[in-house]
């Protein structure tokens, strides 16, 4: 039994052979290396995806200990992106991972996402998130959009060319400050993670045009068709 094999065969039989070996073709792009970004590339590695390009143009600081997970005492003042990647050399060692240290924006979205099958929206900035909804929409992929405040998440699937980031941050503000608590990036993450398999995989993806919403302190929750 190969390494590789041996380290994804807990992931069958919920995901055929026949499945994990469509994922070990699959490349995905993650916006932002942080809370959201850190835990997507985790999941995502362990589920056994064939390449990953993550591109976050910052370092880690204190205040990111309390939810990134590559944020510690070892990874202060480091790359987010760099980190990233030699993490993800000690769990999928034959995984292709490029890590850009990039930040994305209107001039270079439709660039960074070349060639992948899907998008992940780790972001913290509405204006990068828009601007690669539309690079998306250009390349025709799906991107998985996530934010996370306080003890509060949202997770949504948007189809390319449907404007739904678009719509739903309309009236929105950047925010002043944020509050996020250790376990919200890393549930968020998880529902975005799960969606976007299924979407690899041509499964039923739930929140495909949806939004989900959750409150993981009173734990309610609803979907939103957009």
């Amino acid at each position: 039994m190969s390494l590789e094999y041996e380290r994804l065969s807990r992931n069958m039989p919920a995901i055929s052979q026949a499945e994990q070996r469509m994922l070990l073709g699959r490349k995905i792009f993650i916006a932002g290396c942080g809370g959201l970004g850190g835990w997507i590339a985790e999941y995502m590695a362990r589920l056994g995806i064939g390449g990953i390009t993550a591109a976050d143009p910052d370092a880690f600081d204190v205040s990111n200990m309390n939810r990134q997970l590559g944020a510690d005492t070892a990874s202060l003042g480091e790359s987010k992106a760099i980190t990233l990647k030699k993490r993800m050399a000690l769990i999928a060692p034959d995984m292709r991972f490029n890590a850009l240290t990039v930040r994305l924006g209107s001039e270079n979205a439709a660039e960074l996402i070349r060639g992948s099958d899907l998008a992940f929206d780790a972001l913290d900035s509405i204006q990068a998130r828009l601007a690669l909804e539309n690079a998306c929409a250009a390349e025709g992929i799906a991107l998985v959009h996530g934010a996370v405040r306080g003890w509060s998440m949202q997770a949504a699937v948007v189809p390319p060319g449907s404007g739904m980031l678009s719509r739903i941050y309309a009236n929105a503000s950047e925010p002043e400050g944020s509050t996020v608590l250790p376990f919200t990036p890393a549930c968020c993450a998880a529902v975005q993670c799960a969606q976007a398999s299924s979407l690899l995989l041509g499964r039923p993806c739930e929140l495909f045009g949806k939004l989900l919403t959750a409150d993981l302190l009173t734990m309610q929750q609803q979907i939103i068709e957009l």
